[in-house]
């Protein structure tokens, strides 16, 4: 199956035939905890959720921020099939310049549990909503600068009294859709 890697340090994309098994993905990243993203249409991509604990470097590609190494296979239904975008287009994607915020945020995660993409539910007028660490971040980065040192102030709050940074995240996607309203 033709797929595409790209490798965060050096943001080289590769192309590879990968014979799929049961197993294929977790070697691929020696980890049994995979995320899979669908930030490309018709594409899986797949990343390790230890990333961050392992202090990888993050980048976006479009508007998703992954952390490490990414292997990206084409998705048809729910069947894992050949990739069909370029390198070239891969390429022009990606970008691997974080601003402070994000840096900053990350490496203070660095020593949590939470996952970006997993997600948890919040209500607002009635209505669940779902949402995901990641997107918290999204959130809070296109804030006002003082609001960006009021959440990295919190957090940091909360991981030197190691409370749960999950409920952190969650508590502030709270007050994030508050906003909104």
């Amino acid at each position: 199956m033709n797929a595409l890697s790209l490798n965060a340090i050096t943001n080289e994309i590769t192309e590879s035939d990968i014979v799929m098994q049961a197993n294929s993905i977790y070697s691929f990243f020696n980890s049994i905890l995979i995320d899979e993203l669908t930030t490309l249409k018709d594409h899986i991509v797949y990343t390790d959720a230890n990333a961050i604990s392992e202090k990888k470097r993050a980048y976006f590609i479009g508007e998703q921020l992954l952390v490490g190494d990414a292997l990206i296979l084409g998705r048809r239904d729910f069947d894992d099939v050949d990739v069909t975008i370029t390198k070239e287009e891969l390429g022009e994607l990606v970008k691997s310049d974080l601003n402070v915020f994000y840096t900053k945020v990350l490496e203070l995660l660095a020593s949590t549990d939470v996952n970006l993409y997993r997600t948890f539910s919040l209500e607002k007028a009635g209505e669940q909503i779902s949402l995901n660490t990641e997107w918290v971040l999204y959130t809070f980065n296109i804030a006002d600068s003082r609001t960006q040192e009021y959440f990295i102030g919190e957090l940091e709050k909360v991981i030197e009294a190691k409370e749960s940074a999950e409920v952190f995240m969650q508590k502030m996607a709270g007050l994030a859709l508050n906003a909104a309203s």
